[in-house]
C-alpha cells in the first residue's frame, strides 16, 4: 500500500488523472468554494447583526449573495458536524451518535470531495479535517491537493521556514490563494475549512484585535474573526483581478455555535459551546450563499434548511444527479424562486453517546417555529416558540400538547432510519495529513500504512 510521504508535496507535481476528466471547459461548470469556520457564533459577524467586530468582506459577501436566518449543524460539534457535511448525512445513519473521534465515515458512498472529483472538478483541502478513521485522511477521500498542516507551536501561531513567528489564519488565507491560482483554468472545489475561530484566541496580535470594539472578555475573539474576514477579502479580490467571481459559488458557514466562555454570541439566540449546549444557538450556523448572477443579491432565505443540504446543492451545481445516499435537499430552486417555504419539514438531534460528556448530549426537533428539546432520551419534552421566544424561556409544551405529539410521532419515525452505534477501530497510523510547508498531490485515493490493533 502506497503511503503519504513528503517528498509528495511538491507544489509543481503533475496529477496522474485520466485525461477525460478535465474536458468540459471551466466555464461550463462553475468553481465551488466552501469555507468552513471553526466556532463561528450565529451573532459574530456584521451580516447576522454584530456591531463590534468588523467584517466588510463577510458582508461584502453577503450583499452578493443570501444569508440564511435558519440553517442548522445536524450533528454538533466539530468531528460530527464535519462527518455529515462531507457524507450529506445524518451521522446516525452510519452509527455516529456523539463526538467519537476515529469513527469511519462509509466506505460505500461517496464523500462530497469523491463525488465532485469524479465529475471532473479539482478538490482541494486546507486547514482542519478532523473527520473519519485514523486512514481515512483527505487524500484518501476524495481531495487531490492537500495543504500540509504547518508546524505550529500555539493555536495559531506556526514557525516559517525562515524560522520567524506568523498568524496561522493568514497563511490558511495565502494556500487559499495559492490552490485557487493554480487551478484557475480548471473546474475546482475547495474546501477552506481553518481552525480559526476555535479557541484559545488569547495570543491574537494585537493589530488584530486593536481593529475592533469589543468588550475585554471577546476582544481576542474579535481579532481572530477580523483575521478570517481579511482571508474572505483576500479571496474575493483574488477572483475580481482574474475574472473569476462570476463563476464562482461560495459558500459560508460554521460547523457549530460559538466559545461562549471567550465572548462568542448567538443573538438573537442563545447557547453555543460548553454551557449553552442545550440551546439552539449550538447548532445555528451563521450561512451565506453567493454566487452572481443566479443567487440574488442581499436577500435572506428563512426557511428550514441544514449544512447537509451543500452536498445536494452542489451536485445540481455541478449539473448531476445526486448519488441516492443524500439526506439533505437542493436549496437552489429555493433560493432562486423556483420553490417556496422550507427545503425540511422537520429537522433532528440526537447526541447520546455514552462516552460524552454531559453537556454534549442533546435530542431536539425544528418544525416551523417551534424547537422541541430535552437533554436524555427518558426526560420530559420542553417545547419553545422561536418566535415569540428566541431565547427559550419559556416552556409551552403543556399550553401546545398536540404540536408535542406530533414533533415526538415524527422524531421517532427518523429514528428507524438510523444505524445502531459503531465502534472506533483500533488503528496504530500516522498522521492522515502531513505537517510541513507544502501540498500532497495525489489522485484522492492514497491509502495510508497502518495496522489493526488485536486484543
Amino acid at each position: 500500500m502506497k503511503r503519504i510521504k513528503q517528498y509528495l508535496v511538491i507544489v509543481l507535481a503533475l496529477l496522474a488523472v485520466n485525461s477525460q476528466m478535465f474536458s468540459q471547459a471551466a466555464t461550463d461548470r462553475p468553481n465551488i468554494i466552501l469555507l468552513f469556520i471553526d466556532d463561528l457564533g450565529y451573532g459574530d459577524t456584521g451580516p447576522f447583526g454584530c456591531t463590534d467586530i468588523p467584517t466588510p468582506n463577510i458582508n461584502r459577501l453577503a450583499e452578493e449573495g443570501m444569508t440564511f436566518s435558519q440553517l442548522y449543524v445536524t450533528n454538533p460539534p466539530c468531528c460530527p458536524s464535519r462527518s455529515s457535511l462531507m457524507m450529506g448525512m445524518y451521522g446516525q445513519s452510519f452509527g455516529k451518535f456523539g463526538m467519537s473521534r476515529g469513527l469511519p465515515i462509509p466506505e460505500d458512498k461517496p464523500t462530497l470531495a469523491e463525488f465532485l472529483r469524479d465529475r471532473g472538478y479539482v478538490t482541494g483541502q486546507i486547514g482542519k479535517w478532523d473527520l473519519g478513521s485514523k486512514i481515512q485522511g483527505p487524500s484518501a477521500r476524495g481531495f487531490m491537493e492537500v495543504a500540509e498542516i504547518l508546524p505550529a507551536f500555539t493555536r495559531f501561531q506556526y514557525k516559517t521556514i525562515e524560522g520567524d513567528t506568523a498568524w496561522l489564519t493568514e497563511a490558511n488565507g495565502d494556500q487559499m490563494i495559492e490552490f485557487v491560482d493554480r487551478n484557475k483554468e480548471k473546474p475546482f472545489f475547495l474546501y477552506w475549512s481553518p481552525l480559526a475561530v476555535h479557541s484559545p484566541s488569547n495570543n491574537v496580535p494585537e493589530r488584530l484585535a486593536s481593529r475592533t470594539t469589543a468588550s475585554e472578555k471577546r476582544r481576542d475573539l474579535g481579532g481572530c474573526i477580523v483575521s478570517m474576514d481579511d482571508q474572505v477579502g483576500k479571496l474575493l479580490s483574488f477572483l475580481d483581478d482574474h475574472k473569476l467571481r462570476e463563476n464562482t459559488l461560495i459558500i459560508f458557514s460554521s460547523d457549530n455555535g460559538p466559545n461562549l466562555r471567550e465572548g462568542g454570541s448567538s443573538s438573537p439566540y442563545t447557547g453555543g459551546k460548553f454551557e449553552g449546549t442545550q440551546q439552539i444557538g449550538w447548532t445555528l450556523s451563521p450561512t451565506i450563499m453567493s454566487w452572481p448572477g443566479v443567487i440574488p443579491r442581499g436577500k435572506r432565505f428563512d426557511g428550514l434548511s441544514c449544512t447537509l443540504d451543500f452536498y445536494a446543492t452542489l451536485a445540481s451545481v455541478a449539473g448531476v444527479p445526486e448519488p441516492q445516499h443524500i439526506q439533505g435537499v437542493d436549496l437552489l430552486p429555493y433560493l432562486t424562486g423556483e420553490k417556496h417555504g422550507d427545503p425540511h419539514e422537520y429537522i433532528f438531534w440526537l447526541n447520546n453517546d455514552p462516552n460524552d460528556p454531559p453537556n454534549r448530549h442533546l435530542v431536539a426537533v425544528r418544525w416551523k417555529q417551534w424547537r422541541l428539546y430535552r437533554k436524555y432520551e427518558d426526560d420530559t419534552w420542553q417545547l419553545f416558540d422561536l418566535l415569540k421566544d428566541p431565547v427559550e424561556e419559556i416552556n409551552v409544551a403543556a399550553q401546545f400538547p398536540d404540536i408535542v405529539d406530533g414533533m415526538d410521532r415524527n422524531y421517532h419515525q427518523w429514528k428507524t432510519t438510523h444505524q445502531p452505534p459503531l465502534e472506533i477501530p483500533k488503528i496504530k497510523a500516522g498522521s492522515n495529513i502531513p505537517t510541513g510547508y507544502g501540498w500532497v498531490i495525489s489522485d484522492g485515493r492514497l491509502e495510508m500504512e497502518h495496522e489493526i490493533i488485536r486484543e
